[in-house]
């Protein structure tokens, strides 16, 4: 774990835009935790999965690429305007990455209690920070807002297919 200190923000001379940019790619100011900034972000996310029941899984799926591709941007232009690359208050992917791995939950809406999204929230988690192959790979080789993105997405996507599995043998079983 990096203990270093982090760098000043210095938004003094940012137009509003890129103020607005930068409070979305911190996580709605959820990165700035002093303590596991990428882990705040991914709780202020278990905040939406009550909208993700509402709109459905076909409708959440759209939200969540609109979130992703968007998120290309704004995590980019974060870091450029922090001047640091994929700096650890920057939170937007995780939000994104963590909507994916809550996603199984709402196809498998009857099974919903705190308990399963603690496990999504849990296996997400477990994949951002340990980084097996592809995750590790895109972290270390993708650079720029792209990169920044690429592994959570893909941190979301294994987590989810462990919930899928998980949800799976327990309603099957």
């Amino acid at each position: 774990m990096n203990t270093l200190p982090k760098p000043p923000i210095n938004l003094n001379n940012a137009s509003a835009l890129d103020k607005l940019i930068w409070f979305l790619g911190v996580g709605l100011g959820s990165g700035l935790s002093p303590k596991a900034p990428g882990t705040m972000g991914s709780l202020v996310v278990l905040l939406l999965y009550p909208i993700w029941i509402q709109i459905g899984l076909m409708a959440s799926i759209i939200v969540i690429i609109i979130m992703s591709l968007v998120g290309i941007y704004i995590c980019g232009r974060s870091a450029d305007i922090m001047q640091v690359h994929d700096d650890g208050r920057i939170v937007w992917d995780e939000f994104a990455g963590q909507s994916i791995a809550l996603l199984p939950l709402v196809y498998f809406y009857p099974l919903f209690s705190w308990w399963w999204i603690f496990i999504g929230f849990a296996l997400f988690r477990l994949f951002d920070i340990w980084k097996p192959f592809p995750i590790g790979w895109a972290d270390q080789k993708v650079s720029g807002g792209l990169g920044i993105m690429l592994d959570d997405l893909l941190a979301g996507i294994m987590a989810a297919i462990v919930f899928i599995a998980i949800l799976n043998f327990v309603s099957l079983g």
